[in-house]
């Protein structure tokens, strides 16, 4: 009537129950750490695996465009001494850009249109060191700012 209860796990010294897998001697506490090294090294193998690209060659004082996306491609530089402030430049035919940096000191505008009209899309980047990767519209032109 009265049924002995076996206790969940075996006490230290005795053999496990019967049933129940048997561990292999010496192989209890190298799981854990063969798991942790396994995903140690693709944590950081992972991370190894991407390098950081180089960043864009555009000399101080100057505005530059690309016309691949994250500073790829051709390239076109200007200055205030090919620039003249307020004047309305066109990038030359066949030339859109992508991707630009604004490391001049004045604002610079970017237009979608050939002839700075506000017709289509525009935007004002701050001088000073303005990293743009990936343009949200094709540029077509620019003005420098005073």
């Amino acid at each position: 009537m009265f049924h002995r209860l076996k206790p969940t796990l075996p006490f230290p010294g005795r053999p496990a129950w019967p049933g129940t897998p048997s561990r292999m001697p010496g192989t209890a506490g190298r799981l854990p750490r063969v798991l942790l090294l396994v995903a140690a090294g693709l944590l950081a193998g992972s991370g190894m695996a991407q390098a950081d690209p180089a960043p864009p060659t555009c000399t101080a004082g100057e505005f530059c465009l690309w016309d691949g996306e994250n500073y790829s491609g051709t390239t076109q530089h200007y200055d205030l001494r090919t620039a003249n402030p307020s004047d309305c430049i066109p990038l030359p035919e066949g030339f859109q850009a992508h991707s630009f940096v604004n490391r001049m000191t004045r604002d610079v505008t970017i237009y979608q249109d050939t002839e700075c009209t506000t017709e289509g899309d525009f935007i004002t980047y701050p001088g000073g060191g303005t990293y743009v990767p990936q343009s949200p519209f094709v540029v077509r032109a620019l003005k420098v700012w005073e």
